[in-house]
């Protein structure tokens, strides 16, 4: 005989970063327009990656403003409903299908409020406030039109911001002042170099 057992750990793990792709996907189309779409994903306990159709890298700013959109959304702690209909009923409330995933006659609809609703069978958290913390990592160009997401999502996204804020710390550190006044520090540094530099080729 076989028995099965399901890790609570990684499932919950799984089931966040799943709900915050589905919450990223609606933010990305909010911010950058509908014409995104997803072209992939991965869905793991411990990060996601979300890839995209857009022309061109997404701004400092607009990397910001999806964090904040789905901060809001988590803090919220909206529920997240899940509804087994027809695919034509599902079509029809406006429900977003994957480009090439083949549905059944009978469709799950994973519905946040009226911000996200994707046809999708995969596990999911009961409220977005579940997802405890979502950070992006990095943006990239994978192909032609394809952009790439990686983020971080509960305890694993905690603890990359704070491997980053230590990083923060010891260059402050080394450069002898706070994490605050780092970028001024640095920049009076770069012009220090810069004079002896002309110095240097004035003497040669």
């Amino acid at each position: 005989t076989w028995s099965l057992k399901v890790s609570a750990g990684l499932r919950q793990g799984a089931a966040r970063n799943h709900t915050a792709t589905h919450l990223l996907h609606a933010a990305l189309r909010q911010v950058l327009g509908d014409h995104v779409k997803q072209a992939g994903s991965r869905v793991a306990p411990d990060r996601l990656r979300f890839d995209f159709n857009h022309f061109a890298p997404m701004s400092q700013g607009e990397r910001e403003y999806i964090e904040e959109i789905l901060s809001e959304k988590i803090m919220a702690d909206i529920p997240v409903e899940t509804t087994v209909m027809t695919l034509d009923e599902a079509q029809h409330s406006g429900a977003v299908a994957l480009f090439g995933e083949k549905y059944g006659d009978q469709v799950r609809v994973v519905r946040v409020a009226d911000f996200s609703k994707e046809l999708c069978g995969g596990t999911h958290c009961r409220a977005t406030g579940e997802i405890g913390f979502f950070t992006l990592v990095q943006e990239t160009g994978i192909a032609s039109g394809v952009r790439r997401i990686e983020a971080l999502t509960g305890e694993a996204a905690f603890r990359y911001l704070k491997e980053q804020m230590g990083v923060l710390k010891d260059a402050a550190d080394l450069l002898k002042t706070r994490p605050s006044d780092l970028m001024a520090r640095i920049e009076k540094l770069l012009n220090q170099v810069k004079e002896q530099e002309k110095e240097l080729e004035k003497l040669k």
